[in-house]
C-alpha cells in the first residue's frame, strides 16, 4: 500500500491560494498572489530538495495539475524541480479533464477521486505526493486517505482567500515530526497521521 503525503503553503490564518505569483489563482477576486515568494530561502530550498530527493509518485488536482504543466512541463532550465516534475509519475485525479496527454508521464484518474485515489494507493508502488491542490486534499483529508503534512508555515494573514480547510474537517490527530525554521521566519512542519 502506498502513502500519500501533502506539501503546502499556508499563511497563519489558514490561506493556501495563489503564494507563487500575482496572476496564480485569482478566483473569488483574491487580490494577494504571490504572497509566498518573499519568504523563499536558502534553507526553505533545501528543505524542498530534501523531499524530492525521496522517490514517489506525483497526484495532482486538475487545476493544479494545469498551472503546474505550464509553468514547469516545457522548462528545461536545469532547475531540480523541474527536472523532478517532469520525469515523476503524476496521476490527475479530475472528472473535468479530458485527458492528461499534455505533459508526459501524466495518468488521469477519472471519475471520483476518494474511489480512483483509494485504489491508487491500495496498490503497490511509491509513495504519491501532492504538492498544492487543496480542494483535493480537502477530499482525501475526509476520506481519512492522508498519511502525512508538510506544511510551510508563512508568518503573515491576509484574511481573504481559500483556505486549507474550508468548513468541517474530521477528528484526526497528527504527531510533529521534524520542523525546520527558515531564515524568513517560516516554519516548515512535518507532520504524521496517528
Amino acid at each position: 500500500m502506498r502513502s500519500i503525503s501533502v506539501t503546502m503553503s499556508i499563511t497563519l490564518d489558514g490561506v493556501v491560494q495563489g503564494l507563487g505569483r500575482p496572476d496564480e489563482d485569482t478566483r473569488g477576486g483574491f487580490p494577494h498572489g504571490g504572497w509566498g515568494l518573499r519568504y523563499n530561502d536558502e534553507i526553505m530550498g533545501a528543505e524542498m530538495a530534501r523531499g524530492m530527493a525521496e522517490p514517489g509518485d506525483m497526484l495532482f488536482g486538475r487545476r493544479t495539475w494545469e498551472d503546474f504543466h505550464r509553468a514547469w512541463g516545457s522548462a528545461t532550465d536545469g532547475n531540480p524541480f523541474s527536472t523532478h516534475l517532469n520525469a515523476a509519475t503524476k496521476y490527475v485525479a479530475s472528472t473535468a479533464l479530458g485527458d492528461a496527454d499534455a505533459w508526459q508521464n501524466s495518468i488521469l484518474l477519472r471519475g471520483d477521486a476518494v474511489e480512483t485515489v483509494a485504489e491508487l494507493k491500495a496498490t503497490p508502488g511509491p509513495a504519491l505526493s501532492i504538492i498544492g491542490s487543496a480542494a483535493l486534499v480537502r477530499t482525501l483529508h475526509a476520506a481519512s486517505l492522508i498519511d502525512r503534512y508538510s506544511l510551510l508555515i508563512h508568518p503573515l494573514t491576509l484574511g481573504t482567500g481559500t483556505r486549507l480547510f474550508d468548513g468541517p474537517a474530521p477528528l484526526t490527530e497528527f504527531e510533529l515530526t521534524r520542523s525546520v525554521t527558515t531564515g524568513t521566519g517560516v516554519i516548515i512542519a512535518h507532520y504524521s497521521r496517528h
